[in-house]
């Protein structure tokens, strides 16, 4: 995998990976991550250890992650995060060892906008379209996903295919009490939207800022919060300096505070190419706030369309304007979809519950020979 988290005692990506581990006799995890990160193997728990590649180069991660492999004991089953880089590695270590090859997929690679978006993407398509069919079982973050690979022929045994979202503690999420209060910390909106993101190309930040230009012509009271940090802020920074929306729009780092922030927002804006489930606006509903966002990820499937979220094409820049508007200016219609909110059904269970579906997924792999 690439998430280097996992090395941080105390992180929830290396306290996911010990209650992993409860499932297992030992879990080995070997992490994509430069040698100038200077990261050192560490023992998470008594049985699960997680290796660096300290690549001299990123093109070296695979090549690394396959000798560091090659020195481990015999597993069971290979587990990889994604069917790219990840993907390729895992498919040649579990070929050497023998044993199923278990792939996960976490991003709607099959959209046009993955493809599209860079030529490390390009790449990467090529490679999955190798490496999906050799996997004996699949876990996919939505059933958007499920039904692009099964559409596109890549997987032709749906029984393959375990539909399993990333774990959001609802209740949690619900019984917190918020800290921080928007609408006092930024008392001069009237109204205040919400995003949170790693603030990337794909993310598509940038047309919520043209949506707030034309917006804010009409509804000065209106504030957007962008919160995160990533490769795009500096350019978005300047955008909005440029366009002269430096009172409307304001930018904070990341903040390990979301819930306060999700719920005391008056709705929450996703404008994002592409999204394998789009976490923030389920954690966002669990919090009791609608949310408006683009059709990809969990769209159509947990947000629904005037229940519980208003939803807009990819790159749809009047559309978007439309639908925050229309939210703004319409207090039924903002009534109705926070009484969605509050009264959908939510899909899955305890976290108990989704660890026994996890553990189920590495079970399908085991019993499934490896093609």
């Amino acid at each position: 995998g690439s998430d280097r988290k996992v090395f941080e005692y105390g992180s929830s990506v290396a306290a996911r990976q010990v209650r992993y581990g409860t499932m297992l006799e030992r879990l080995d995890i070997i992490v994509f991550s430069p040698r100038k990160n200077s990261l050192a193997k560490k023992s998470l728990s008594n049985n699960v250890y997680v290796y660096p590649t300290n690549s001299f180069s990123r093109l070296l991660y695979v090549f690394d992650a396959i000798r560091l492999a090659f020195r481990l004991e015999r597993p069971d089953f290979v587990s990889v995060q994604d069917p790219f880089e990840s993907g390729l590695a895992g498919y040649i270590i579990s070929k050497y060892f023998g044993v199923p090859l278990h792939v996960q997929i976490h991003t709607d690679f099959m959209s046009p906008y993955f493809y599209l978006d860079s030529l490390l993407n390009k790449i990467r398509y090529f490679i999955s379209k190798f490496i999906i069919p050799k996997a004996s079982c699949l876990r996919v973050v939505s059933k958007r996903i499920e039904e692009s690979l099964m559409s596109s022929g890549l997987v032709m045994d749906g029984s393959k295919i375990r539909v399993l979202p990333i774990y959001v503690n609802v209740n949690a999420i619900k019984n917190t009490k918020a800290t921080v209060d928007l609408h006092r910390k930024y008392s001069q909106f009237k109204f205040i939207i919400l995003m949170a993101s790693r603030l990337t190309k794909e993310k598509d930040v940038g047309l919520a800022i043209d949506a707030m230009g034309q917006i804010v012509k009409k509804i000065p009271s209106v504030g957007l919060l962008i919160l995160g940090d990533g490769p795009k802020v500096q350019a978005l920074r300047r955008s909005v300096k440029d366009v002269g929306l430096s009172s409307n729009i304001i930018f904070e780092p990341w903040n390990t505070d979301l819930v306060s922030y999700y719920k005391t927002a008056d709705v929450f804006l996703l404008t994002s190419k592409f999204e394998g489930y789009a976490m923030t606006a389920v954690e966002s509903l669990a919090a009791g706030t609608p949310v408006i966002m683009t059709d990809v990820g969990c769209a159509g499937d947990v947000v629904v369309d005037g229940q519980n979220g208003l939803i807009f094409p990819v790159g749809d820049l009047k559309a978007a304007i439309d639908k925050i508007e229309k939210i703004i200016t319409d207090q039924k219609l903002r009534e109705h979809l926070k009484s969605g909110v509050m009264t959908m059904a939510w899909p899955g269970g305890s976290e108990e519950d989704y660890l026994r579906e996890y553990k189920r997924g590495w079970e399908c792999a085991i019993k499934t020979q490896i093609k």
